[in-house]
């Protein structure tokens, strides 16, 4: 089988700890044969500082599938070129929304005091703006985008007007994930399984959230969290535990993985 792994809420808990029952089972699961892939919404540049920390994998998905790195290979690399990425800059200040521009080798985002709407601020500071760089080095850099729209009056008017160039995941309360037209978790299993030559029977996914329907609905087999969205916990074959309770461990044993 080829198992992909979505990391927040599956992988790792709240404080981005991923248990050691977590580590390892797939291990286990690896030395059985089974290939382990990540298959996450976060650029590579919020995945490699923890490589070491999360265990081994065979490879990562990243950026809801605009990168794909197996075994050390780089597969595929989708950015937006500098003409697009500044088309999109343009109108999230046009429409004032606010927005984290997310790349494989780094992130943007304006400074907390140049932002419109306090949710997104609040999310600024939870997660350090100090820590990415500016807008005006993004353009041709990033390849998704993470923003904030929530009640904005021009909000079908942006949707409408980059309906040619981008897709929109609705991760709730206001924020949307935003990638290019094409690509998701989704897009990411399917180039793999052609990739490794196999087929969606041998598929299995492993997700919580929103961001995860279209890899739960590509793959074979959808295992869901305890702790899921009522959209994931709807489509799943199978509700494991919580990831401090074991739910990777518990859904492997399930799947006769390990």
């Amino acid at each position: 089988m080829i198992l992909f792994f979505d990391i927040d809420g599956t992988l790792i808990d709240d404080d981005c700890k991923m248990p050691e029952s977590a580590k390892k089972a797939i291990a286990a699961a690896r030395q059985n044969g089974h290939v382990c892939m990540i298959n996450t919404g976060r650029s590579f540049r919020l995945v490699r500082p923890h490589l070491e920390e999360w265990g081994e994998f065979d490879g990562y998905l990243c950026g809801c599938g605009t990168e794909i790195l197996y075994h050390g290979e780089g597969l595929l690399h989708q950015t937006f070129t500098k003409e697009e990425s500044l088309r999109i800059m343009e109108g999230l200040d046009r429409y004032g929304i606010d927005a984290i521009l997310e790349g494989s080798g780094e992130n943007y985002m304006n400074p907390i005091e140049e932002m419109h709407s306090e949710p997104f601020q609040d999310f600024a500071r939870r997660f350090g703006s100090g820590d990415y760089g500016s807008f005006e080095q993004a353009p041709g850099q990033f390849d998704k985008f993470y923003c904030y729209i929530g009640e904005n009056p021009g909000k079908e008017d942006f949707f409408k007007e980059f309906e040619d160039l981008l897709d929109y995941i609705d991760r709730e309360k206001g924020f949307y994930e935003i990638v290019p037209k094409g690509y998701s978790k989704a897009s990411g299993i399917d180039f793999m399984i052609r990739h490794l030559g196999l087929s969606k029977e041998d598929t299995v996914a492993f997700g919580d959230s929103n961001n995860d329907l279209t890899m739960l609905q590509a793959a074979h087999t959808a295992i869901a969290m305890e702790r899921s969205s009522e959209g994931v916990l709807k489509i799943a074959d199978y509700v494991t535990t919580d990831v401090n309770d074991n739910g990777i461990r518990h859904a492997l044993q399930w799947l006769k993985a390990i």
